[in-house]
């Protein structure tokens, strides 16, 4: 697989009818089309390509529901009833139900936090969190069937790519927490409360 990051070929102009024709020269791509093509090849997901997954996903009657809870608890760790449903954007009803139909399958199941035995959380069992390790390794599959088509310069070229995107991500990554924490640093403090009470004269105090 190669990119097509060459440009048109530029017309000829001004050619003399009686002297030799000169081969137009490939004009480069702007900074703008590679980008947008690299894009488009990175994230180009056909319907085709989406059938296949969700047929993946959804076997063994995983809902996408599911995943959606899976995900989350993946990123935010065991999360008491109230706060899922806050994030699924649910009633705590629905979200009780669907837990419920999770644990049903064994998915999910529900654990006292140790600190406050007053909260039951939700977390993934060891089926739950198989999941997405199972979809990781079957796109890691698929991704060496892919790959195995390349050439090994093409394999060399998209490795280095790869690796600068990761260098980049890294750096843009740094930049945003930068920005954050001089943000909160610059935030216009909260004004200490000040006293209304009329001060006190040293007569006063001594009297």
């Amino acid at each position: 697989m190669s990119l097509n990051i060459s440009g048109v070929e530029n017309e000829s102009v001004g050619a003399d009818a009686s002297g030799p024709s000169e081969t137009p020269a490939s004009a480069p791509a702007s900074r703008e089309t590679l980008i947008s093509e690299l894009v488009e090849q990175m994230t180009s997901w056909s319907p085709r390509e989406r059938m296949s997954a969700f047929r993946s996903w959804l076997k063994g009657s995983l809902s996408l529901i599911h995943l959606h809870v899976l995900t989350v608890l993946e990123a935010d760790g065991p999360l008491a009833m109230s706060k899922l449903a806050e994030t699924l954007d649910v009633s705590v009803a629905s979200a009780t139900g669907i837990v419920s139909r999770m644990e049903e399958r064994q998915l999910v199941e529900r654990e006292h936090d140790r600190e406050d035995r007053r909260v039951v959380l939700v977390i993934p069992t060891e089926t739950g969190a198989a999941v997405f390790r199972t979809m990781t390794e079957h796109r890691r599959d698929q991704l060496r069937l892919l790959l195995g088509r390349l050439t090994d310069p093409e394999l060399s070229a998209l490795l280095t790519g790869l690796r600068a995107v990761g260098v980049a991500r890294e750096a843009l990554h740094a930049e945003h927490q930068t920005a954050a924490a001089a943000a909160e640093t610059t935030d216009p403090a909260t004004p200490a409360a000040t006293s209304t009470e009329a001060p006190v004269s040293e007569g006063e105090r001594n009297g």
